[in-house]
């Protein structure tokens, strides 16, 4: 894709303050990301103008791009963009040395600034209901993991993930680019995404979570859970988790197991937990491999996709139960949010996250979305806090406290 720049003055900011301009003002469908400890920067474009909903049949689709819900559709299928443009960067290069740009009357790119400010800070006309993606009080959180403590205890639940939805006012200063250039180089352990559909809106975020990844013939995926914030000079030896943050994060692994065992899957690596650091956060982590030569299991991605969401980590356990409690007692429309993004057969190789650490932007505002993992042993005050952390994670780079 060629996008036009005074060469003069080229830099990421521009290129992408253009680039994304222009398919907005196009209403093409986009998505652009860096995977975690990458240097390239990787942008995906549809420009059927269609949405197209598809059977996360992984092995069988094109090179592509998959968005599916927390909530799985009654068709069991997901959005899919697929690649009318591939374009590749290595962050480390001048944006000139890597594609063909040519001249243009915006050279101070006010026009790019001036269609992407409109776009996300015009507010609606009419008074829109947010229908059921309204906001969470701190009361009413509390209460819903009371209600989440109390099943538990009740021996309904093992574990419970309560989810909430912060809104938040753009400031007028807000820049789109330079939110997700921020989120780049804060973030490097994270995949750091951005995409664009009319019919879902607009999404941003920093995912921690690998929830399935296959390259060649190797299956990998991890369990992720417990929160703590990163504290000193070196955060990773100054961890010191509870039991409870232990059990919690044992739980989400124990449920990769047992898919595994539901498909007779024996030959597996598994190293961990260890402490990861995510942000201003850690986690504990356990990572799971599998040859799927050996295991002679080409479909394991496809297979694991079907049985892993939602996992544990963001819906609970048993899942079946956990998700009929929150289908019961949340009042939330968790939307993208918790459900699963990412490239498929890009280059051989396929990395869908799970949807955290992320905020839709619509109508001047932000809405961030964050989950606490619940336990017998939880403090909700506490599960509060964390909520209020990991909206923060996105919420700081959104131009939000300026």
């Amino acid at each position: 894709m060629q996008v036009a720049l005074d060469q003069d003055t080229i830099s990421l900011e521009r290129y992408l303050e253009q680039l994304f301009a222009e398919l907005i003002e196009d209403g093409h469908q986009f998505a652009v990301w860096r995977k975690p400890k990458s240097p390239f920067l990787q942008i995906l474009v549809d420009k059927s103008c269609q949405t197209k909903r598809i059977s996360p049949q992984l092995e069988e689709l094109t090179t592509g791009f998959i968005i599916h819900p927390f909530v799985d559709q009654h068709d069991k299928k997901a959005y899919y963009l697929e690649a009318d443009e591939y374009i590749k960067l290595d962050l480390s290069l001048p944006i000139e040395t890597q594609l063909s740009i040519s001249k243009t009357m915006d050279q101070d790119g006010k026009k790019a600034k001036s269609i992407l400010n409109q776009f996300f800070l015009k507010k609606s006309s009419t008074k829109e209901a947010l229908n059921k993606n309204f906001e969470c009080s701190k009361t009413e959180f509390i209460k819903l993991v009371d209600k989440g403590i109390q099943a538990i205890k009740d021996g309904h639940l093992n574990k419970i993930v309560p989810a909430k939805m912060k809104k938040v006012a753009l400031q007028e200063s807000f820049d789109l680019v330079q939110s997700f250039k921020s989120l780049l180089n804060s973030y490097p352990n994270a995949f750091i995404n951005f995409f664009h559909l009319p019919e879902l809106g607009t999404w941003i975020g920093a995912s921690p979570e690998v929830l399935i990844q296959t390259k060649g013939n190797e299956f990998y995926t991890m369990s992720l859970a417990g929160t703590q914030k990163a504290l000193g000079d070196n955060p990773l030896k100054n961890a010191a988790w509870t039991q409870k943050e232990i059990e919690e994060q044992a739980l989400v692994s124990r449920y990769i197991v047992d898919c595994f065992k539901k498909i007779r899957l024996r030959e597996y690596e598994e190293i961990g937990p260890k402490t990861v650091l995510a942000g201003n956060l850690l986690h504990l982590r356990s990572d799971f491999k599998v040859n799927m030569a050996t295991t002679n299991f080409p479909q394991l991605g496809t297979v694991m996709l079907e049985l892993l969401h939602p996992t544990s980590a963001v819906c609970g356990m048993p899942r079946q139960a956990a998700f009929d409690f929150l289908s019961q007692h949340e009042n939330l429309d968790r939307s993208l949010f918790a459900g699963f993004i990412g490239p498929v057969n890009v280059e051989g190789e396929t990395s869908i996250y799970v949807n955290l650490r992320t905020a839709q932007i619509k109508n001047g505002a932000a809405l961030l979305y964050a989950g606490a993992g619940v336990t017998e042993d939880s403090d909700p005050e506490k599960e509060w806090e964390e909520t209020e952390m990991k909206c923060e994670i996105i919420g700081k780079h959104l131009n939000l406290n300026n």
